[in-house]
């Protein structure tokens, strides 16, 4: 699906297994259409001692939340159509399915402390290349953000140097002498690492 400025949104579809990753995008592109306010916070209704200006305002909330839900029924299964479809609104939508799939507060515990075993037990697979690492790095982080943990990003470019396999050793010593680690960015580390492997690994 292409948007008439021509923004493509190839989105996953909402199938049951999905929702963390689901919802993290369906927000960005909720920001992107200018949308999320009233997904989050519904349309504010009109009482009879509104404004012209608070008609108009009421107008142009009730357009985008059609477009909000009209976005959600493009990326959900069948399934999950159906648990919506009578809604008359995108709160009311988005909440139907974040109740139905968002981990209550004892299970996103239990699934933190997995999550934070296998942070403990991450590490650079000797064939792996630096861009897949970096990725599965952030796709364990996401999933610990979206359980409520906020990890500083230092940690994160602390626990990457450490976790690198041994062909980077050298690779590491050359960073932690010329960059400054507590200001230096996961993004950063990661171009600088495919740059100077480079030199140290002839690759």
């Amino acid at each position: 699906m292409t948007t008439s400025n021509g923004f493509s949104m190839n989105l996953p579809i909402l199938d049951g297994k999905n929702f963390d990753h689901w919802s993290i995008q369906m927000k960005a592109i909720f920001g992107f259409q200018d949308c999320l306010d009233v997904v989050q916070q519904g349309v504010q209704e009109l009482d009879e001692n509104s404004t012209e200006a608070e008609k108009m305002e009421f107008k142009e909330a009730k357009k985008r939340d059609r477009k909000a839900i009209f976005l959600i029924h493009q990326y959900v299964d069948h399934v999950n159509f159906e648990r919506i479809s009578a809604t008359t609104t995108s709160k009311e939508a988005w909440e139907i399915l974040d109740k139905c799939y968002s981990s209550g507060v004892k299970v996103k515990k239990v699934r933190l402390q997995m999550m934070h075993r296998q942070c403990e037990l991450l590490q650079m697979e000797e064939q792996e290349s630096i861009a897949d690492y970096f990725t599965r790095i952030r796709t364990l982080i996401n999933v610990m953000e979206s359980c409520g943990e906020k990890i500083p990003e230092q940690s994160i470019v602390e626990k990457i140097l450490r976790t690198l396999s041994a062909k980077f050793d050298h690779v590491v010593v050359a960073i932690e002498e010329s960059k400054d680690l507590d200001n230096l960015k996961i993004d950063e580390l990661q171009g600088h690492l495919k740059h100077t492997s480079r030199d140290f690994l002839k690759e």
